[in-house]
């Protein structure tokens, strides 16, 4: 997927002068020259959506008593630390409004265009934040020893873990009815997120809730590549007219991406969009479950209603005024349906967000595998985070299978990668091994995010590269439960098999996986980004 390019980004924390670096890829350097190695710069909110800035702040942490003095080349204040951390303002009263921290006075006046401030503790400097240039809204904290920007009005919420419960596991293009039929079965409630909506057949499941009294709300993103698509804006004008609550997500996400769903207590996580070409069944390849537990649906639906209540998230009828919608293909491929749903109880589900916790989350269950790892992706990161712990993982004797997609958008790149990991492996030989898919007549390209580590799988809209994890609303879900990882290793195997040219493709065993034959009309075939 391509991106909307991010406002550039700051950062250090360092007592000698220190390069300037992306805040969330670059480990945070640390020193100190004084007595109070516990004296930080912990976050600062140069930007705030008020009036000349009235609230802009500095949190420092210190020990109770040290003499402190924060300093941008221009003003130095000076004041006696509390004890943890405290925000530092030039104006505590509208400060007192934005931030739980206890607030200080007096404090310094911060630039939008860049700033460097250094803390110091009784004449010794301990501490330096260096920023380029600030993001209206959004505070810069320092996390995990990095420097991040994170809007103020949007909570930051954890991996959060829930106990076991039944799930329907599915795959697209095979099992197209499982996300309309969770659609059907909602009787209060019924929440859809995603980057676009345009099929015809969720617009029919979501009219009609809404007509037997269920709430029914849409997140679509405000700006998909390429542009608004003409044939979402119909489905949209559609919902709206028979009642639905549409809603369409900007800032601060670069792109609302995830694709989800709660009816009542069910929720559904998928990779793929609500359109012909995903849940449709149409053309991708695509990964699915829907977990029954009212403590899941609770989560996903919490996030919903975080992206819901956003400043810049707008009613579709006040965004559409005045807009040009695109004309995009719909795909229309028929696909055999050889991959049943499979309906089981699992351990447990562990929600993982974006830009929240999603890299750390996923790099995490990547570094702790012993046994193997199977990765599907359209395409990642070639020196990402997530890329680098697959060599990790490698090298400590884990077996390591990357398939890739092959849509004439990303083959070039993808072949590219693979050559590269695959010299690597051979030169080294580390158990990694990378391959382009190849359809095969199953499905018309790789469009899902799957991840399969020893006995836990991860599904979900996250891309694997920093910007779909730094920047993007992304939801996925992690599965601990080895009929689970079964299930899902086995269509991976699949594929994989049937991307080695001249290997024929498995068949899933059946005691896992049914196997039946879907029809569907052949239609024109769209490009999936």
């Amino acid at each position: 997927m391509f991106h909307r390019v991010a406002l550039a980004v700051l950062l250090v924390a360092a007592v000698a002068p220190a390069p300037i670096a992306t805040a969330t890829d670059t480990p945070t350097p640390t020193a100190t020259t004084s007595d109070a190695p516990d004296a930080r710069i912990v976050a600062a909110f140069p930007d705030p959506t008020t009036p000349d800035d009235s609230g802009e702040f500095v949190v420092v942490r210190a020990p109770e008593g040290a003499r402190l003095t924060l300093d941008d080349g221009e003003q130095r204040v000076s004041f006696v630390a509390p004890g943890g951390p405290v925000a530092v303002s030039a104006t505590p009263d509208a400060t007192a409004n934005l931030t739980d921290y206890p607030v200080v006075s007096p404090g310094l006046a911060l630039s939008n265009s860049g700033e460097t401030v250094t803390l110091s503790v009784d004449g010794g400097v301990t501490d330096r934040l260096v920023y380029e240039r600030s993001r209206e809204g959004q505070r810069l904290e320092r996390r995990d020893g990095r420097w991040t920007w994170w809007p103020r009005a949007l909570p930051r919420r954890p991996v959060t873990t829930h106990g076991s419960a039944n799930a329907t596991l599915f795959v697209l293009p095979d099992s197209p009815p499982v996300p309309l039929e969770t659609l059907r079965s909602a009787d209060e409630r019924l929440l859809v997120a995603g980057y676009v909506v345009s099929s015809p057949r969720v617009a029919d499941e979501l009219v009609a809730a809404h007509e037997r009294g269920v709430r029914v709300e849409v997140l679509v993103d405000d700006a998909p590549v390429g542009g608004f698509p003409r044939a979402s804006a119909r489905i949209l004008d559609r919902l709206v007219a028979a009642g639905v609550t549409v809603r369409v997500v900007g800032d601060p996400h670069s792109f609302h991406h995830a694709k989800y769903a709660v009816s009542d207590d069910e929720a559904l996580v998928t990779t793929e969009n609500w359109k012909p070409a995903g849940t449709g069944g149409k053309k991708s390849r695509g990964w699915g479950l829907v977990v029954s537990s009212p403590a899941v649906a609770s989560d996903l639906a919490r996030t919903f209603v975080d992206d819901a209540g956003l400043p810049a998230t707008k009613s579709w009828e006040s965004y559409r005024i005045g807009r040009e919608f695109v004309v995009t293909e719909s795909a229309n491929g028929s696909y055999p349906s050889r991959v049943a749903p499979l309906t089981l109880h699992a351990d447990g589900f562990s929600v993982i967000r974006a830009p929240d916790n999603a890299r750390r989350a996923v790099v995490t269950r990547l570094d702790t595998a012993e046994r193997r790892i199977d990765v599907i992706q359209p395409s990642v990161e070639a020196e990402g985070q997530f890329v680098l712990a697959l060599k990790r993982a490698a090298r400590r004797g884990v077996r390591v299978r990357l398939l890739l997609g092959s849509a004439w958008y990303v083959e070039d790149e993808n072949r590219e990668l693979a050559d590269r990991l695959n010299r690597w492996a051979d030169s080294t030989g580390h158990p990694l091994s990378v391959r382009l898919a190849r359809p095969a007549g199953r499905y018309g390209a790789v469009h899902a995010k799957g991840v399969v580590a020893d006995d836990t799988v991860v599904v979900g809209s996250l891309n694997w590269n920093s910007h779909s994890a730094t920047q993007n609303r992304e939801l996925s879900v992690a599965i601990a439960d080895p009929a689970a990882a079964a299930y899902y290793r086995q269509v991976f195997e699949r594929d994989w098999d049937a991307s080695n040219r001249g290997v024929r493709p498995t068949l899933v065993g059946a005691a896992a996986l049914a196997v039946f034959v879907g029809l569907a009309a052949l239609r024109r075939v769209e490009f999936e980004r």
